[in-house]
């Protein structure tokens, strides 16, 4: 891996671990905010260190946008166990960053169901039918026009025409470390490339119109392995500048989670 989308400047700050991001993080469609993906990713990383208990999992996590994430300046996650249990608990997590005041606010969010562990081997099924595996892709940038972006720190390996077809499928990694220093879990690379689905079928022009994603839904019926995931995705959008894109996420042995997305949609000036 080379460079990595945030560093960790203060483990200890009064507002929660202190972050500062690098210029990997840089979303489509503005220079001066931070994709969904890194964001998202992070915010699982603080969940997934929340009181740790060895017996159980995230099954469910989504994240709400609440605003444009800023790439410079500092950032502050921090996380809590919002309902304990001992086969279900609630976890959530925020990220804040310096408002127009100057004081922190809250800049996105992630609240996730963590189950107790259970052995159900003998259950195992998932109706979705498998991924083309990664040889019969085609590596490929997704779409070299857009200047440099969070986009270009993923190795985007195609499987159809990602931008048209429906289902888009594509395999996809990072090619940069979540946070300098750490090697990822495999949840958290998930994480790294799972908002890239809201794009996937779009069949839309980027030149002129945007398709910004509000939030970002994920059930895991199982945890992944491994750094390369597969997307199979599609896109609705309706008459009034709204759209939403689901899918499956894939890692190379098969079905992992099921993804959601709801999209604000405009026609670019």
């Amino acid at each position: 891996m080379k460079g990595a989308y945030y560093e960790l400047l203060d483990a200890d700050d009064l507002l929660g671990e202190r972050f500062e991001a690098s210029a990997d993080v840089t979303s489509t469609w503005s220079p001066d905010m931070q994709g969904a993906a890194p964001v998202s990713a992070l915010l699982v990383r603080a969940l997934a260190r929340c009181d740790p208990r060895p017996d159980t999992r995230l099954s469910r996590v989504v994240v709400d946008l609440l605003g444009p994430v800023p790439v410079t300046g500092p950032l502050w996650m921090r996380a809590e166990r919002r309902r304990a249990g001992t086969k279900i608990e609630l976890l959530s997590a925020e990220m804040l960053a310096t408002g127009p005041d100057g004081s922190p606010r809250p800049v996105a969010e992630a609240r996730a169901w963590r189950f107790q562990e259970h052995d159900t081997t003998e259950l195992v099924f998932t109706p979705d039918p498998p991924l083309r595996p990664r040889a019969e892709s085609m590596a490929r940038p997704a779409n070299p026009d857009l200047g440099p972006t969070f986009i270009d720190t993923l190795d985007w390996h195609w499987l159809n025409d990602v931008l048209h077809s429906v289902p888009a499928e594509c395999w996809v990694r990072s090619k940069v470390d979540l946070v300098k220093g750490e090697t990822a879990t495999p949840l958290e690379r998930l994480f790294c490339i799972a908002d890239i689905a809201n794009g996937m079928g779009s069949r839309m022009d980027v030149r002129q119109w945007t398709f910004l994603n509000t939030d970002l839904t994920v059930h895991l019926h199982r945890l992944p392995v491994g750094d390369w995931f597969g997307i199979r995705a599609q896109t609705s959008y309706g008459p009034d500048g709204v759209g939403t894109s689901v899918g499956t996420l894939f890692d190379e042995t098969g079905p992992i989670a099921a993804i959601q997305q709801a999209q604000l949609v405009r026609r670019r000036p």
